[in-house]
């Protein structure tokens, strides 16, 4: 069995996003999005205890009564997420792989309205996407880029601390959920009286939380959060629908008020079948959105989207067809991720166009 260095190391050359392991198979390596064995070396009940000690340390009886636990280490030189919870009575893992080194923003692919949120002074800032989108790294991207920008207090309320800052014109606080504070709502109560200008909220997870980002954005500060939404109409709508029915009406007030931009990622292999790109969903809330917002017109801030391109706003399909015709996707992959298949289908043209048929129909069954 591997020493988690050596399979640390061994994943980066591969260029992992992701380990796995867990008792009576193989370590899974996540390439490009799929999973790979590392070897043909079979896990013991024994391996998967020996790999949890190491990862948890001195919090490593905790997995006995709470059954799961976050944490994030740098291991060998390379920053990593970590996950271990118990299933069928042993332990499993999942490692994820951060950069080494936070990217420039310049250099991941982003639409260009995601440049000006790094010199915006207040509201909410959303960016949202499934689990391994690529939220974390923009974030951290947008927040470094700010932190060689601006002369700014930053907190952030992370679960755990995933990319780590190093201050140069901003001075930069670093909360872990569980260790330095409570929960969410609790950090949150807190950074309030500890004068920042930017606070990073690493999930809006229940309606304590979310009240109290709008708060805050209300109150002059710059707030930056995730949602596990696909698109901005889903992120708005979650928002409100966290909220019972009487208390709807305000939030929605608050929100329109409070939201700025959202920014809905997902991370697709590129065309040539090595690494992956990130196609973009960018909503600036203009006053027609804000309103849209406020009276509950949810379905039809689509259609506002589409017409505020003028402002840097994209849609997600229009940013598949945008990565189509710049040959960084398949026109197959475009289809397969679009939330109109139909419309996407008909656009991309005479570009990779077999066997879309019968994937289109998969998709939808």
């Amino acid at each position: 069995m591997l020493s988690i260095e050596e399979l640390i190391d061994l994943a980066v050359e591969a260029r992992t996003s992701d380990i796995h392991f867990a008792c009576g198979v193989p370590v899974k390596f996540r390439v490009d999005g799929q999973l790979v064995n590392a070897n043909d070396y079979v896990m013991t009940y024994d391996d998967c205890e020996s790999y949890a000690k190491r990862l948890a340390g001195e919090r490593y009886n905790d997995i006995a009564y709470i059954g799961e636990l976050d944490a994030s280490e740098t291991i060998g030189g390379h920053r990593i997420r970590i996950n271990l919870f118990r299933q069928q009575g042993a332990i499993s893992g999942a490692l994820r792989i951060l950069s080494d080194k936070i990217p420039d923003l310049d250099k991941l692919g982003l639409p260009p309205v995601v440049n000006e949120f790094a010199k915006w002074q207040k509201g909410i800032i959303l960016v949202t996407g499934e689990t391994g989108s690529g939220k974390s790294t923009t974030l951290a991207a947008i927040l470094d880029r700010i932190n060689h920008t601006r002369r700014c207090h930053i907190i952030t309320l992370e679960d755990p601390v995933e990319y780590i800052y190093h201050p140069d014109l901003a001075l930069i606080n670093q909360r872990t959920i569980g260790d330095d504070t409570r929960t969410y709502a609790d950090g949150l109560k807190a950074i309030l009286r500890e004068d920042p200008n930017i606070i990073l909220i690493g999930e809006l997870r229940d309606a304590e939380t979310i009240e109290t980002a709008m708060t805050a954005a209300e109150t002059g500060h710059l707030v930056f959060a995730t949602l596990h939404t696909n698109s901005a109409v889903d992120s708005v709508d979650r928002i409100v629908g966290s909220f019972p029915a009487d208390k709807q009406p305000q939030v929605r007030l608050q929100l329109s008020t409070t939201l700025r931009a959202v920014l809905s990622q997902q991370l697709l292999v590129r065309k040539e079948g090595k690494g992956r790109a990130a196609a973009c969903e960018a909503m600036v809330v203009t006053s027609a959105i804000a309103n849209m917002i406020r009276e509950g017109k949810t379905p039809q801030m689509q259609s506002a989207l589409l017409s505020s391109a003028n402002i840097g706003a994209i849609t997600m399909d229009n940013c598949l067809l945008k990565m189509v015709k710049e040959n960084t996707i398949s026109a197959e992959t475009a289809i397969n991720a679009a939330a109109d298949a139909e419309y996407v289908k008909k656009n991309v043209g005479g570009l990779g166009m077999s066997n879309l048929n019968s994937n289109l129909t998969a998709r939808h069954f």
